[in-house]
């Protein structure tokens, strides 16, 4: 049979106190078979983030939204999919997650048709900085079923100001976004989860 030690610390004089919660049904706390320590609200590892990981995805709705030539556009994505911290605002399309740690981020950019000659590009900004961008040219005569760009990124956030916003622009003409296309590949969108917090 297995027995439970005590083991008191010499140099400490406070009472270590060990409190029966208020319920009415019998509890078994159950130790795992080997040696560690206990997990607490000061314990290095965050226990909010191991117990709720901050996740978001973000589309554009029914409408489509123009890009102005040669002009970077904040992207519109007023609907969610997830967004387990209730952190990305679907007002001004930032997202602001409230755990520090590094982030893997990614998005995807659905073009309508456009013309041969066209370079498209979109950017993960952080703070309203570049962080992150992917550009190319098209070719051929005209790009029939739309166009995706996908830029994808590991950045750190310190989980209280700092923020994330998704931005398009195009260099050939005027040209828009796509809301929701399920003919082709879904709509736009930008997504991000917690890789490791702090």
């Amino acid at each position: 049979m297995s027995k439970i030690a005590l083991t008191p610390n010499a140099s400490g004089t406070g009472t270590l106190t060990i409190a029966a919660p208020n319920t009415s049904t019998d509890r078994t706390l159950t130790l795992p078979d080997e040696t560690g320590t206990v997990l607490s609200s000061a314990s290095n590892v965050s226990v909010q983030a191991t117990q709720n990981i901050p996740v978001f995805a973000a589309y554009a709705q029914n409408t489509d939204q123009v890009v102005s030539n040669d002009t970077w556009t904040k992207v519109q994505l007023p609907s969610e999919d997830v967004d387990s911290n209730g952190t990305f605002n679907t007002s001004t399309y930032t997202w602001t997650p409230n755990v520090a740690g590094w982030y893997s981020v990614s998005a995807k950019l659905k073009w309508q048709i456009i013309s041969g000659g066209t370079v498209v590009a979109v950017s993960i900004k952080k703070n309203g900085n570049y962080h992150q961008n992917v550009d190319f040219a098209l070719s051929g005569s005209y790009l029939t079923a739309g166009c995706i760009v996908i830029p994808q990124t590991l950045i750190y956030m310190n989980g209280t100001t700092d923020y994330l916003e998704l931005y398009a622009n195009c260099n050939g003409g005027t040209t828009r976004t796509l809301s929701h296309d399920a003919n082709y590949w879904g709509s736009t969108r930008m997504e991000g989860y917690l890789v490791r917090a702090d």
